[in-house]
Parts: C-alpha cells; sequence; structure tokens
C-alpha cells in the first residue's frame, strides 16, 4: 500500500469526520435502574403500540424477569410476537424468518431483548422494513438504508457490545462466511433499557467477553483519529468505569452496582464508537465471527493486545494517559514504559477472567488469504485509526494471533 492511498483514505475519513455534525446522530432515550424493563411497558402504551416484535433468545426468553414483562405487555393488551432463535453472529435468514413475522403478524414496533446479536437482528428487520426492495447484502456499507425504521426499543441483556446506542447492524451471510456491518443514524434504537438484573444470570465468560468487547470500543474510539469533545469524555469514562467494575462484576456476579456500572460503561462506549468508529481489531474479529463462529467479545479481547503493541509509538501519548486515568502508571517510568504498562493489564485482566492469549487451532491457514482481504476491506478506507494496516500488517497480525 503506497503513501499515496493512505493519505486518500485520510481524506476520506476526514470528510465522514465532517459530515457527523451534519447526519441526525441521536442518542436513545434511556430507561435505567432496577426496574427500567417494567418501565417500558408504560413507554409502548404511551406510544400507542398494540402489537409488538420481540426478538430474542433461549434461554433469554424464559428469564423471569422477561416472562413477567411479556405478561405486563399482555394485560395492557398488547400483542406479542415472538422470535426467538437469535444466535451468536446472527444471519440472513434469521433476519429475514423474523421480518415474515413482523409483516404476518402486522406488528407495529420491535423490542430487541438480548446481547449484541439480538439487537442486531432486530436493526436488520427495521431495514429490510423500510427498505423492502432491498437485500441487507445491498445495504452494506454507509448510508444504505436511508428511511426510518419500526420504533425499536432495545433491551441489553450483556454489557458489552453497545449496541442499544450505535448505528450499526453487524450481519453474517452464511453462505460466504463473511461478517459485515449496515451502517446507518436509522438504526439508532429509540429507547435503550438498561436494567441491570438482566444481567445476573449471565455465565462467567459472557460477562468477561462482553466485558472486554465494550472496552475494545472505548479504546479504539479514544485512539483513533475523529474523535470530539463528547467522543472522548464518553470513552474515557467509559474505560474508567469497565477498569474500576468488570472483575468485580466477574467475580461478584450478583451485585447489581457493579453490574449496573458495566452496563452504563458498555453504552457510553457504544455512544463513542457511533461518531469515533471502531477499528483494526474489529476488522479482524468479524473475519473470525463469519469464518468461525468465534463471539465477537472473545475475538476482540483476545487481539487488543496484539493490535495495540502493533502501534507502538503513535499512541503512546493516549495510552499513557490511561494507564494515569485507572491508577497503573508510574511516575517514574517513561510515556513509552507507561503505555506498555497499560497493555499489559489489559493481558493480565483477560488472564485472570480465562480468556486465552491466541487462537490455536482454530484458525485455519487455508482461510488467511480470504480472511486477511476481509479485514483489508472493512478498515480501510472507513477506520480512522492510528495506523493504517496494509495485507502484510494484517497477516502479522494473523500469524501471532493463530498460535
Amino acid at each position: 500500500m503506497n503513501q499515496l492511498t493512505k493519505f486518500c483514505y485520510r481524506i476520506y475519513q476526514k470528510l465522514l469526520y465532517v459530515a457527523q455534525f451534519f447526519l441526525p446522530i441521536n442518542e436513545p432515550d434511556i430507561i435505567s435502574g432496577n426496574t427500567a424493563l417494567n418501565d417500558l411497558v408504560l413507554r409502548i402504551k404511551n406510544d400507542h403500540f398494540s402489537r409488538i416484535l420481540i426478538v430474542s433468545q433461549i434461554p433469554i426468553i424464559d428469564l423471569e424477569d422477561v416472562v413477567n414483562f411479556i405478561g405486563l405487555l399482555k394485560a395492557e393488551l398488547i400483542s406479542v410476537t415472538l422470535f426467538k432463535d437469535t444466535t451468536s453472529n446472527p444471519t440472513i435468514l434469521q433476519i429475514e424468518t423474523a421480518k415474515a413475522l413482523y409483516l404476518d403478524n402486522q406488528c407495529q414496533a420491535i423490542i430487541a431483548i438480548g446481547g449484541g446479536s439480538a439487537i442486531d437482528l432486530a436493526k436488520g428487520v427495521g431495514a429490510l422494513i423500510a427498505r423492502p426492495n432491498k437485500s441487507l447484502q445491498q445495504m452494506k456499507g454507509i448510508l444504505k438504508v436511508g428511511k426510518k425504521i419500526p420504533m425499536l426499543y432495545a433491551v441489553p441483556t450483556t454489557s458489552g457490545t453497545g449496541s442499544e446506542a450505535t448505528l450499526a447492524c453487524v450481519v453474517t451471510d452464511s453462505l460466504t462466511k463473511e461478517k459485515y456491518a449496515i451502517n446507518d443514524p436509522v438504526l439508532i434504537p429509540k429507547v435503550a433499557v438498561l436494567d441491570p438484573r438482566l444481567t445476573i444470570g449471565l455465565p462467567s465468560h459472557l460477562t468477561s467477553t462482553t466485558g472486554m468487547d465494550a472496552l475494545t470500543h472505548a479504546i479504539e474510539a479514544y485512539i483513533g483519529q475523529s474523535n470530539t469533545k463528547k467522543t472522548k469524555r464518553f470513552a474515557l469514562e467509559a474505560i474508567e468505569l469497565i477498569f474500576g467494575n468488570l472483575l468485580k462484576a466477574y467475580q461478584n456476579p450478583t451485585n447489581l452496582e457493579y453490574r449496573n456500572a458495566m452496563q452504563l460503561a458498555a453504552y457510553k462506549a457504544g455512544v463513542a464508537f457511533t461518531k469515533a468508529y471502531v477499528g483494526n481489531v474489529h476488522a479482524i474479529a468479524h473475519t473470525l465471527g463469519g469464518m468461525y463462529h468465534v463471539p465477537h467479545g472473545l475475538a476482540n479481547a483476545v487481539i487488543l493486545p496484539y493490535i495495540l503493541t502493533f502501534y507502538g509509538s503513535k499512541i503512546d501519548k493516549k495510552l499513557a494517559k490511561l494507564a494515569k486515568l485507572t491508577h497503573i502508571s508510574n511516575p517514574d517510568l517513561s510515556i513509552h514504559d507507561n503505555a506498555l504498562a497499560f497493555i499489559d493489564e489489559i493481558k493480565t485482566m483477560n488472564k485472570l477472567m480465562k480468556i486465552p492469549t491466541n487462537f490455536e487451532g482454530i484458525i485455519q491457514s487455508d482461510d488467511l488469504d480470504i480472511m486477511v482481504k476481509r479485514a483489508l476491506r472493512e478498515a480501510n478506507p472507513l477506520y480512522p485509526v492510528p495506523v493504517i494496516m496494509d495485507e502484510k500488517a494484517f497477516k502479522r497480525i494473523y500469524s501471532l494471533i493463530q498460535d
């Protein structure tokens, strides 16, 4: 990749940065607290909807709080249609099936209850409803939806993806094993419901990996080159919350204080990267999700230290600031050494939460060329990363995480 190509990428990123100030990128209304899910019933009633599609998955749909919520909806004479077949990395077929349910039952709005997969699936349904003559593949990229989607209420049950605050819908094509994003402000949910009770039963490996997913969002937003004062503030607040609460939530899974803090962190990170974008960690993670169904949070957690190390001196000052923010810096050390200390702390967090250091036995050498091409295509020219990675750089990272 020559310097002229990289220069053109930077111009494209600057244009997108300017464009964000003219796009209707709105934050969701927030309903939060230990009764937030029940409070959503009143919001739906006040919005005058009587037929709702709920997108979720087993076992979330069977949680006591969710069952009670559905009961409250029905008590208000609100008809409920369930789609509960969401899987990790939602597919085009699943989205089209849920869309058919929406239309067949004359639904008026959508509630997504679950992790990022359920919220992404619901966004995909909304996009197909808004654009009945377009396929999801045709809406891949930026600003390809362009029309208002049905009312979307997002109820996250993990504290990681930030999908309840973002304009991104990530879709997997089962035939090509490609995972890609549809990005459009119309996909931002109208209401985000942050109820920490729904995260209490989260398995420990999901608490850890979704938490590291949120950390990746916040760090990639912060070190990128398209920040505003607000995205920096939200990213820093998210990072501070995650370092202060993720391990505690992992070790004390029923503590609502830690769970609430992590939900807020995931939301703030989502707001930050919606405008500041993510980066090369995500470009690689999406290829692993599409090709091998590696959970997105796990992929981000493993890849993050490798990419930060690769960036080197380009991000030393920013990482040193994060080291100070998270109380792991040493005033006697250089900026570079404090940056390395911050990366080491991420590795330590991964180790304490039993997250592996690589994907040994998962990544197949025969798949590397296509994954490198897909990562290149996702990252460039869109992501305003500290260092633009070429094919050689991506191959280097894949080789490091392979074994």
